[in-house]
């Protein structure tokens, strides 16, 4: 799976009465790191083991285990599937998955299709406010074939966390439940049909098929130019949140005036995402919609003459005192 090089922690985390009120500080520590190691993603679902967590937090591995049980049981913030080492965080969505756009969904999409548990995916869907990021979770959801309630043990969610004597060390949690019945292949052609399903316009519609074909066009051309100037070959996620301005922008050229703003930053020598990204805004704050719009205000602004106020001069000398007069005579008597 893809990882940013950092995650958001809104502001009001503090606020919230489970951590404000319930939460030691060891938990709560422990959750802004369940919200921000590197093992995170975009979608809220991870794949981590109890010796990862314990190496990048510091804890041990028992106290990992105690505080992963409170998570799961007491607070109900997380779930987490000792069989494929996953585990899913339940307001991620609605914490985070406030933008769609192409290049978030094809991120969210390919992030999706590496989960083995597909009830996490549901888990994390249902507090999503977004209507089609939602959509695209629930198209992964296999509800009949994945659902823990219908195992052997008929467990509720409380039990999604056991351990078992003598174990307590190994790399993933133990359980008293498995997933079974599920062939690799299968899955992926379910969630191919399920794409299908969710999308049907896409081959009835040759309208939407163009238009989406010229999205891929413009993000090549885009991310070809910011691989070719210097802007950072590896820096996958400076590249999506460039890619947002071709469905969150108000321009009526994203691709054209986005390629100009690079080619601005690539004259200053500032081939930065922040440098690039300020001369966006500063055009869509200016209304300035359309290339032609752009370079007819950068045209008139250099025909506007520059007045450079002339430098005042100082005599050398002491200064002439009020009211002398000068007589050239003086002196030839």
């Amino acid at each position: 799976m893809m990882m940013a090089k950092y995650r958001m922690v809104r502001v009001d985390f503090w606020d919230t009465p489970i951590v404000e009120e319930e939460m030691s500080i060891e938990e709560r520590y422990f959750y802004l790191y369940l919200l921000t190691n590197p093992k995170t993603t975009q979608i809220g679902i991870y794949t981590i083991t109890s010796r990862q967590m314990a190496f990048t937090s510091g804890f041990t591995i028992e106290k990992i285990h105690s505080l992963m049980d409170r998570f799961i049981n007491l607070f109900k913030l997380i779930r987490y599937n000792p069989e494929t080492r996953e585990l899913a965080i339940q307001n991620w969505g609605k914490d985070n998955l406030h933008k769609g756009g192409k290049p978030v969904m094809d991120c969210i999409y390919s992030e999706l299709k590496e989960v083995q548990d597909t009830t996490l995916i549901q888990y994390v869907s249902e507090h999503i406010l977004k209507n089609d990021i939602r959509s695209l979770y629930n198209s992964f959801c296999d509800r009949g074939r994945m659902d823990y309630e219908q195992e052997d043990n008929d467990l509720d969610e409380n039990d999604t966390y056991k351990e078992t004597d003598g174990e307590q060390d190994d790399e993933s949690f133990t359980h008293r439940y498995t997933i079974r019945g599920q062939k690799e292949k299968e899955k992926e052609n379910e969630k191919e049909k399920q794409q299908q399903d969710l999308y049907p316009n896409v081959v009835s519609n040759p309208d939407y098929e163009n238009s989406l074909q010229k999205n891929k066009t413009d993000v090549k051309e885009i991310v070809e130019f910011w691989d070719n100037n210097g802007f950072g070959f590896s820096n996958m996620n400076a590249k999506q949140q460039l890619l947002s301005w071709l469905d969150d922008s108000s321009f009526l050229q994203p691709k054209e005036i986005i390629i100009k703003a690079m080619n601005i930053a690539c004259a200053n020598n500032k081939r930065k995402l922040n440098y690039v990204v300020g001369i966006l805004k500063n055009w869509e704050k200016e209304s300035l919609l359309t290339v032609e719009e752009i370079d007819t205000l950068h045209e008139k602004q250099k025909t506007i003459p520059i007045h450079r106020q002339s430098k005042r001069s100082f005599p050398a000398g002491r200064d002439i005192p009020i009211g002398f007069e000068l007589d050239i005579t003086a002196g030839e008597e």
